[in-house]
């Protein structure tokens, strides 16, 4: 304070002296040091993704009817019709940008965790693949990284591919929200689309579909390694509609973003979450992580561990315009093994015990 009020004075005598020279003499820990600033940066670029996936289509959406109620109604009268016009774009491959993808703000996000993609095969531009990823945790933020941005350099790592993260349907039924995520190559995960991106778009393409879904996500928490699969078999036979090969996908540490209060079969809760899973498309989960101010205390921000994404060796798959039953079931088998081998072999790089297996249900 003294060394501000010396260069006021000094200003005032002319001395020459100025409130930018003082401010640099001001002791450092005055200043925010650089890593807390990428810190707070990191934080921020987590909690506008997390915010954006919650609120932002239902707030534009209240905010689009109520512009109707004001002098702004033109706006949104204009916005509607082009929304109506745009309503199948999603259906047929999105409106992907680069640009979006390559923000700054996804390389904070990145590094807050941070999030690491493994390659362990090479992937050929002439086939399309269908990528199972796994486990859902409560907001697939390894997902989102290394597949909806190049944060991570997905395109450097497997030249020619080009990824379309599969969400819910609903999602772009909302206004704005549906553009952000069409920017970021993000599509909805229905048979149109998915039909759209492995058949009309020629080759190197791959759609990353989080198999577990909604019912996945009710059963994540730390250290809990655990995929529903058992019974999960539309994308394996979409693989062999398709001639897609399937590649499993496994991120450690994706269930460690959050802790979640899991409460057991049978409790009216647990049947309340089912119903309202039904009825919404995605599962209303009781979580929380760490506060934005204090680590110590309560929030959405996820927590800071590690979430390393590792893409596995791809399954050749032939093209059967209608499979069997037992075909589907047989390249079901594969996948399981695959992506069992593909847990058990990294399981131990990444804190987790030889003895840890990997559930199925």
């Amino acid at each position: 304070m003294k060394t501000i009020l010396a260069a006021y004075s000094g200003v005032l005598k002319g001395t020459g002296s100025s409130i930018l020279s003082a401010l640099q003499d001001l002791p450092v820990a005055f200043w925010p040091c650089r890593s807390k600033m990428e810190k707070h940066l990191q934080v921020i670029s987590v909690l506008q993704w997390v915010i954006s996936f919650l609120a932002m289509g239902a707030a534009c959406t209240v905010l689009l009817i109520y512009m109707f109620c004001t002098d702004c109604w033109l706006i949104a009268a204009i916005y509607t019709a082009w929304l109506i016009i745009d309503w199948n774009t999603p259906k047929q491959g999105g409106r992907r940008s680069s640009w979006v993808r390559g923000w700054t703000v996804w390389t904070y996000f990145r590094d807050y965790f941070p999030i690491r993609l493994i390659k362990t095969h090479n992937l050929l531009p002439s086939r399309n693949y269908i990528f199972g990823y796994h486990p859902h945790g409560i907001f697939c933020f390894g997902a989102f990284c290394n597949f909806g941005t190049e944060a991570t350099g997905f395109s450097k790592k497997f030249p020619g591919i080009k990824p379309s993260l599969a969400t819910l349907a609903g999602n772009f039924r909302l206004p704005v929200l549906r553009d952000y995520l069409m920017s970021g190559g993000i599509c909805p995960v229905n048979k149109n689309s998915i039909d759209y991106l492995l058949s009309c778009n020629g080759t190197g393409n791959a759609v990353v579909i989080v198999v577990g879904g909604a019912a996945e996500s009710l059963h994540c928490a730390p250290g809990m390694n655990a995929v529903t699969l058992k019974n999960r078999k539309g994308f394996v036979k979409l693989a062999l509609q398709k001639g897609s090969d399937l590649v499993p996908v496994y991120s450690f540490g994706e269930n460690d973003a959050y802790k979640q209060v899991i409460f057991e079969e049978g409790t009216w809760w647990r049947s309340l979450q089912k119903r309202l899973q039904k009825i919404l498309g995605f599962a209303p989960c009781l979580f929380h992580g760490c506060g934005l101010f204090f680590g110590n205390s309560w929030g959405i921000v996820p927590f800071c561990n590690p979430i390393t994404t590792i893409v596995g060796e791809p399954i050749t798959v032939p093209k059967i315009e209608d499979p069997t039953e037992e075909m589907v079931d047989l390249y079901h088998a594969m996948y399981i093994k695959s992506l069992r081998c593909l847990f058990d072999k990294y399981k131990t790089r990444f804190g987790l015990k030889e003895s840890d297996v990997l559930y199925i249900q």
